[in-house]
């Protein structure tokens, strides 16, 4: 009977955990190079913009809005559920509030008129799918709230969302880029993704407790990136 209750115990400390602190998650593209990799497993912080329907395991339908809620700040690293399907998770950084204009001028990202501030730093090296070498510009960029975070570029003109017309940020929605600028998905893709709800937030990525070489043998144990582990998410 007390292993019973002890089992008991244990699943609803572990479900309260889940749906009340923090939720792990794992990072399935390149997206966010440099700051995450795949293979990178983090945990969410759920507290952090209060809860939602979004925020609770199966995405139960409590009530409206949210409760106990906060803003996210500019530069969050943030998961939300995909405005055009409530299915998929995506993970972007936050950079434009309500009532910001973003636009993205020869590569260089522009909030309210002014450009943001970046600096070159070096290269970042990571491998595709199948293995091959890919070399993109690393920056160091600093948002207007003095958040710096390390963004990728394969080019200043890569394609039509290094040059974008002006996106004004709904009430109550937010803007969210990939740092991986020229091979992320995000808000600039207003058809697939677009303005994210504030209902829509899951929560804050706060640290990585894990991070292996996806590309690497699933026994091969040096493929474990441990200067990764258990380190904050910038």
């Amino acid at each position: 009977m007390d292993t019973i209750k002890t089992v008991f115990w244990a699943i609803v400390l572990a479900l309260g955990i889940r749906t009340i602190a923090y939720e792990p998650f794992n990072i399935p593209s390149g997206s966010m190079k440099p700051t995450l990799l795949i293979g990178d497993y983090l945990f969410v912080s759920k507290f952090s913009y209060g809860y939602s329907t979004y925020s609770l395991p199966l995405g139960v339908n409590l009530f409206d809005g949210r409760i106990f809620e906060s803003q996210p700040e500019r530069g969050d690293v943030a998961v939300f559920k995909l405005p055009t399907n409530t299915s998929k998770d995506y993970i972007k950084r936050i950079v434009g509030l309500p009532g910001d204009k973003i636009q993205v001028i020869n590569g260089i990202l522009h909030i309210n008129g002014e450009a943001v501030k970046r600096e070159k730093i070096g290269e970042f090296v990571s491998r595709d799918q199948y293995g091959s070498v890919q070399r993109t510009t690393k920056y160091m960029e600093t948002l207007p709230n003095g958040v710096k975070h390390l963004i990728a570029e394969a080019s200043d003109n890569w394609r039509w969302n290094d040059n974008t017309p002006v996106y004004t940020v709904p009430p109550q929605h937010y803007f969210a880029m990939g740092d991986n600028r020229d091979h992320s998905q995000d808000s600039r893709w207003i058809a697939e993704v677009g303005f994210i709800p504030a209902k829509n937030l899951v929560g804050r990525a706060e640290f990585l407790f894990y991070s292996k070489d996806t590309l690497e043998p699933i026994w091969d144990l040096s493929a474990i990136r441990f200067s990764r582990l258990f380190t904050g998410i910038e």
